[in-house]
């Protein structure tokens, strides 16, 4: 069941590419083709082989209902399929949030990296890993370059509930789970009216937001636990410090975040848009929900 105004209906999709599209493409055949080719092709061999690893992370809060205690969300982002994630290194991610049995599973974006064609037979296996409260899906910024109309549909068709500034409901252990989700905004402006627009008619329990930029509104108004991703953790961090990184833009960029009750969870996502990572590994996340002391909450 979805809650959305009426007038928020889905609306025919046409292709948004555009001169965004065509400046990431400019950027990837300089940047990413490019020095790839300098180094012999050493740093796609490099990423193409280096598998994700599985991160557990417990987030306990007052905010969050007793009666979804235990919930299991298996949260993972920034896939960016494509030239430098073929679809063998993605089958292992989702082979690893598999391995977990997470009762849902989160992506928070960025599926595909510069074009949609292609990308079914990854969708089909999040659909095929059958969490038993479904999978849920926002666009990020890549998945809107090419046409996140097209990659709303094919995900729709395929099994997975897409999130378009709503909230889905759903029955865990005989109460109502409150997913919501919000296309991709890149200011806190904008952030804030897709939140409000998705939240007018139910408040969620969690919310999938691409882009971390919408904690601040997302605490405001009281949502529990806000998941995003989109920095990639800046790709390159200090040792042990994964929050130290190269994503400047952002002052959420890695890990957990609390605002008062509220927490946000950034993940570094699965993919990359150049083919290095320095102490920041590619990861899928299996998030452990409770209410309680926030101080039990650990990464």
């Amino acid at each position: 069941m979805t809650s959305k105004k009426p007038d928020e209906a889905s609306q025919p999709g046409k292709p948004t590419r555009g001169f965004k599209y065509r400046k990431a493409k400019i950027r990837h055949s300089l940047l990413t083709r490019g020095a790839d080719r300098l180094t012999g092709g050493w740093l796609s061999r490099r990423h193409e082989t280096t598998p994700p690893i599985t991160r557990h992370v417990q987030i306990s809060t007052p905010a969050w209902p007793r009666e979804l205690d235990g919930l299991r969300i298996g949260h993972v982002s920034d896939f960016h399929f494509g030239d430098l994630m073929s679809l063998e290194k993605a089958m292992l991610a989702v082979e690893a949030i598999k391995a977990e049995s997470p009762d849902i599973i989160c992506n928070t974006g960025d599926l595909v990296d510069l074009e949609w064609r292609g990308v079914e037979p990854l969708i089909q296996a999040f659909v095929d890993a059958a969490p038993p409260l479904g999978n849920f899906l926002v666009l990020g910024n890549h998945d809107e370059l090419d046409s996140g109309e097209e990659v709303a549909r094919v995900a729709g068709e395929l099994g997975i509930q897409v999130l378009r500034d709503e909230v889905a409901l759903v029955e865990y252990k005989g109460h109502t789970l409150k997913i919501g989700g919000v296309d991709w905004a890149r200011t806190p402006a904008q952030c804030r009216t897709s939140i409000d627009r998705a939240t007018e008619l139910e408040s969620p329990h969690v919310l999938l937001c691409h882009n971390p930029k919408g904690f601040d509104h997302a605490a405001e108004i009281g949502i529990p636990l806000t998941l995003s991703g989109h920095t990639h953790g800046g790709q390159i961090a200090r040792r042990n410090k994964p929050d130290a990184n190269m994503a400047f833009a952002h002052k959420r960029s890695a890990g957990l975040y609390e605002t008062g009750d509220c927490r946000l969870f950034v993940t570094v996502g699965v993919g990359a848009w150049f083919p290095l990572r320095m102490n920041c590994p590619a990861e899928v996340v299996l998030i452990t929900m409770s209410h309680g002391d926030p101080m039990a909450s650990h990464d």
